[in-house]
């Protein structure tokens, strides 16, 4: 046991003192702590005030002659198109469009620039139907009922618990941003995490390093050592990332307030994002330290490794379908097959609710594929470990299997 811990204790602090762990580990509370400061640094600083932008038009049926002021645009009215052009021309107006005579029964409104653009800007093209609209009612309905036409929808929703109250966990983009976030740092942790222990390997086997430690050292105790150690450094990266977040989160929405006040954290996020990265890791790990014991180099072992790291990734591929099918039965079985679980369960946190019975048959499913891994990956690590400059094929790992 105190080999096993040797191993375990290198391991850990050969891991955490690489320099992309460093970085990996650092980058989320580096990075939200600059970003607070940058926008507190330009919520701070006055900015020049807004120039005003002059826009001409043509008002042909006449009887548009208010709300000239909207917002930063100012619109200047001219009595025929060849005025406006001129003003065009002479710089006296950005723009100018045209309110034709038969604009009530066509609704086309002809605007004319210099400048070559693929549509107009949004800004413009508000202020003019704000002017039209506005026009177009006054005096025929009241004030108030104008401002409500014109302001876009907002539409406030309210998640209900089935008591009937007013449910402690909202949906929205904010509930999703944390969740989504944290399921690409996951992935990245334990694709990180399982190339360490397959390159290690792979250098040790390449350098006959290996051969040195299997003669003071059991299969069971290096494998395990090696598992642990590196698994243990993950795991601390992942912390730091959990115990940053909230603490973030809180001084983001107490600095600025606004859309980041509604950003969330999912009921059990913490504890199920330090248990998925557990399983995830412990999965991927035993994966490698197979992949390691039957690959002739390192580089060799880490193209293989990518055709088991494409299905955990591939739940970020599908996020969007997510948001907008959350009860799709796909998500349920992303959510079971262990190889895209960890990062699946992440995601639909942050979108929709997960059964409870889901999360425990994915929990065993994981554990039971960990082990039933290990197992065979225990029997590959001994027969092919030692073998050096061949790769074993198919076959032969297949024949070795079910003989041993």
């Amino acid at each position: 046991m105190n080999k096993t811990l040797l191993i375990l204790r290198h391991e850990f602090l050969h891991t955490i003192k690489r320099k992309g762990f460093i970085i990996m580990t650092l980058i989320v509370p580096l990075v939200g702590l600059l970003a607070i400061g940058v926008l507190q640094l330009v919520s701070g600083i006055a900015g020049p005030a807004a120039e005003i932008t002059t826009i001409g038009y043509v008002d042909e049926p006449g009887g548009f002659q208010q709300f000239t002021t909207q917002g930063q645009i100012e619109l200047v009215r001219f009595d025929t198109p060849d005025e406006a052009t001129q003003a065009l021309v002479n710089g006296d107006i950005k723009e100018y469009f045209v309110i034709s005579s038969s604009y009530q029964e066509t609704g086309v409104i002809n605007r004319y620039t210099l400048e070559k653009q693929l549509e107009t800007p949004p800004g413009t093209s508000a202020a003019i139907k704000k002017f039209l609209t506005s026009n177009l009612l006054a005096g025929k309905v009241p004030p108030a009922t104008i401002d409500l036409i014109e302001a876009p929808l907002n539409l406030v929703t309210t998640r209900l618990a089935p008591t009937g109250a007013v449910a402690p966990e909202q949906g929205g983009y904010g509930n999703f941003i944390i969740p989504g976030v944290f399921s690409l740092l996951l992935m990245l942790s334990i694709i990180f995490s399982s190339t360490y222990l397959l390159q290690g390997l792979g250098d040790e086997k390449e350098n006959r390093l290996i051969e040195v430690l299997l003669s003071s050292v059991s299969v069971r105790q290096l494998l395990t050592g090696k598992v642990l150690g590196i698994g243990a450094a993950g795991l601390a990266q992942v912390a730091v990332w959990v115990i940053s977040t909230p603490l973030l989160l809180n001084l983001a929405s107490s600095t600025f307030g606004g859309f980041i006040s509604t950003v969330q954290l999912p009921a059990n996020f913490l504890a199920l994002a330090v248990v998925y990265f557990i399983l995830g890791y412990l999965l991927f790990a035993v994966i490698s330290a197979g992949i390691g014991a039957i690959s002739a180099t390192s580089r060799e072992g880490q193209q293989f490794i990518a055709i088991f790291t494409m299905p955990l990734i591939s739940p970020l591929w599908f996020s969007s379908l997510l948001m907008l099918f959350p009860d799709n039965p796909i998500w349920a079985v992303l959510t079971i097959l262990p190889i895209t679980a960890p990062v699946e369960v992440m995601i639909r946190l942050g979108v929709s609710e997960i059964p409870a019975w889901q999360l425990v048959v994915s929990i065993a499913v994981m554990v039971l594929s960990i082990i039933g891994i290990l197992l065979i990956t225990i029997r590959v690590f001994r027969t092919y470990l030692l073998m050096y400059g061949k790769r074993p094929r198919l076959g032969e790992v297949m024949r070795s299997l079910r003989s041993g």
